[in-house]
């Protein structure tokens, strides 16, 4: 499963593409860009920088990288006797160090390095700093407090890419870690806010990548509770941002691929017609955009397959020709080569299951 980071411009694995606007948590890393920019000029504050070279904009590996997932140390260990470090699961696939080829002779918790990994994370990007006034020598000598803000911004970029790196390494509970930090930021953050919609769809994206590693793990009870909890804050965030409808049908479609193959078709029709009722409605406001139609008929083919393996055949039918009939229409630029290609695709499934009704008639 491609790993899908809601910072950042990326591509759903079965959905097609997220555009980054304004409904997803990428704007975390844009909202942020612009406040420090605003507040450079501020004599008041200084940005926080991180020591290590690590922020919101570059996220460069530094001392506290595993080097083979390049991301956090998440339950830091050593391989002995060459006392190089990495995460417990990237290195448990070694039997050499990946650093110098010394033979792995064993690996043991390196529980002291752990306890400064999370320092920091617990510490990244929360502090910034009042500026002293140099002239006045009674405010040089003055302890001036800690000002705590801006958990979620940079921190929350931070957070994330760091959790994606994890994941596209197949580090999957590290990632989780991560993200789960992310989430307990942007909840604090939601206390209040009354419900700030921007914050909604932050949060709703998170639950979802938190549902992708789930579902990765074969965790599916899990998976469906953070996508259901996606599903109820995409939910609460604007209506006619598109990427956060997009969001919304992707989350709905993957509980009901996990509710379809435990076998429970019946839930599953069910949301992937709430998908489909998504997407619909997102196509009417954008009738001309070709990857909202193959939305539509990727939601009509779950729809009827679901249909099919519940008997009703004559339903199933039904969507399947409602969708070839939406491809055939479909007006497609002749520089749009990966969207051409992913109606080809959905087009042949599509012709096949009518071909198999035909067949067993």
């Amino acid at each position: 499963m491609t790993p899908v980071c809601p910072f950042a411009k990326a591509a759903r694995p079965d959905d097609g593409s997220v555009k980054k606007n304004s409904g997803s948590p990428c704007k975390y890393a844009a909202e942020h860009e612009g406040k420090a920019k605003n507040e450079s000029g501020d004599s008041g504050k200084i940005e926080a920088k991180c020591p290590f070279g690590y922020d919101s904009q570059t996220f460069k590996l530094g001392p506290l990288s595993c080097m083979i997932c390049q991301a956090l140390l998440f339950e830091t260990s050593k391989c002995m006797p060459c006392s190089h470090v990495f995460c417990k699961a990237c290195i448990s696939r070694f039997r050499d160090c990946p650093l110098c080829g010394a033979d792995i002779e064993k690996i043991e918790a390196d529980e002291e390095l752990q306890k400064v990994v999370d320092k920091f994370i617990d510490g990244h990007a929360r502090i910034k700093r009042s500026h002293a006034n140099t002239d006045d020598k009674e405010a040089v000598n003055e302890n001036k407090p800690v000002i705590y803000e801006d958990v979620s911004l940079e921190r929350g970029a931070f957070l994330i890419q760091q959790a994606m790196r994890a994941f596209r390494a197949q580090n999957v509970e590290s990632a989780k870690s991560r993200l789960l930090l992310c989430v307990a930021d942007i909840r604090e953050q939601l206390e209040g806010s009354d419900n700030k919609p921007e914050l909604c769809s932050q949060l709703g994206a998170v639950l979802g990548t938190l549902g992708d590693c789930c579902r990765a793990a074969g965790d599916a009870g899990s998976a469906v509770k953070y996508f259901e909890e996606s599903v109820e804050f995409l939910s609460r965030s604007k209506a006619e941002d598109m990427e956060i409808t997009h969001t919304l049908s992707v989350s709905l479609n993957k509980i009901g691929d996990l509710k379809y193959y435990d076998g429970d078709l019946q839930a599953a029709r069910s949301y992937y017609f709430r998908s489909l009722d998504v997407r619909r409605a997102a196509m009417k406001s954008d009738c001309h955009s070709p990857s909202l139609a193959l939305d539509v008929v990727v939601s009509l083919a779950k729809v009827a397959d679901a249909d099919r393996g519940l008997g009703n055949e004559e339903g199933a039918n039904a969507g399947f020709c409602e969708a070839i009939n939406l491809l055939q229409s479909l007006k497609i630029s002749a520089n749009d080569v990966a969207i051409e290609q992913r109606r080809q695709s959905v087009l042949e499934f599509l012709n096949s299951q009518i071909a198999e009704k035909q067949r067993t008639n």
